[in-house]
């Protein structure tokens, strides 16, 4: 059955929200919602102003994990700063979920690459996910939305090395590609799983630069902004954004293209798909 994903060009705050009570799912008990929060020096992550509304609905706490790599956000204490030098404590609860360790296992049984996630614990306070992605281009993934969010940006520092280095930390960031792009599928499921289908994810098509929000000095945005798309379905709504930069007819677009295709980023997409975590087939429903 396809999935439903609602999509407007209208970027607003208000928008976010009204999108989002379209999907129809109420999100129980503490709501985690999971953003990306801006390597410094980056000019093209989503700041706290668009999501705003959106948070304050669902009385969420604003979640994310330190990175792999020397940073801003690798270490806990940097981190907490540039949530401040962001804006997002400024609005929001904050919460490092792996601030403090030990990491939360999650089982993988059916994994393609790995068997095991690595999470910060902290993902235990929380019965429900919603998952707030900015779609664009990635210098590893070929691609960022929804799947990227909930694979390696609710992995802990750990866990993000081990989904690169495709279960081996001896490895890291020197797996095959696509064992990566695999891991990343099979991480992504286990926090679906984990959560028992209770996330809402929302996409925004702006800024949309080839690089990620994860670098500090990126490239400017190649292409127009297109728009907001939400789903209960992390597959389709990913699938949708690509097919929606396909379908532009922006010239900028084919430079995005040139970086999905030349690391094969739709193999993500496919391979959650055989999991079984959503569709690519999707119902656009265009407000």
């Amino acid at each position: 059955m396809a999935a439903k994903v609602y999509f407007t060009r209208e970027i607003t705050p208000e928008k976010v929200v009204e999108l989002y009570k379209l999907v129809g799912k109420e999100l129980p008990g503490k709501v985690a919602v999971k953003i990306h929060s801006g390597e410094e020096g980056n000019q093209n992550y989503i700041g706290p102003e668009l999501w705003k509304p959106m948070v304050e609905l669902v009385d969420g706490t604003i979640v994310e994990c330190n990175t792999a790599y020397e940073g801003q956000r690798y270490k806990t204490e940097d981190h907490i700063k540039l949530m401040e030098n962001h804006g997002w404590s400024k609005y929001f609860k904050v919460d490092i979920l792996d601030g403090e360790g030990p990491d939360l296992e999650l089982d993988i049984p059916n994994g393609k690459m790995i068997k095991k996630n690595y999470v910060g614990k902290n993902i235990a306070n929380y019965d429900s996910m919603l998952v707030l992605s900015h779609f664009k281009g990635h210098p590893m993934g070929g691609y960022g939305g929804a799947l990227k969010q909930l694979s390696i940006g609710v992995a802990s520092s750990y866990g993000k090395g081990y989904i690169h280095g495709s279960g081996c930390m001896e490895n890291f960031f020197g797996a095959d590609h696509k064992s990566f792009l695999k891991s990343m599928a099979d991480a992504a499921g286990s926090v679906i799983e984990y959560f028992k289908g209770k996330c809402v994810y929302v996409n925004v098509m702006m800024n949309m630069s080839v690089d990620c929000d994860c670098c500090a000095v990126a490239e400017d945005p190649c292409m127009a902004d297109i728009g907001i798309l939400a789903s209960d379905d992390p597959i389709a709504i990913d699938q949708a954004c690509l097919d929606l930069v396909y379908k532009s007819d922006d010239p900028g677009k084919a430079h995005l293209i040139e970086r999905i295709e030349s690391l094969d980023g739709v193999l993500t997409v496919e391979t959650a798909a055989e999991h079984g975590y959503g569709t690519r087939e999707y119902e656009l429903i265009e407000l």
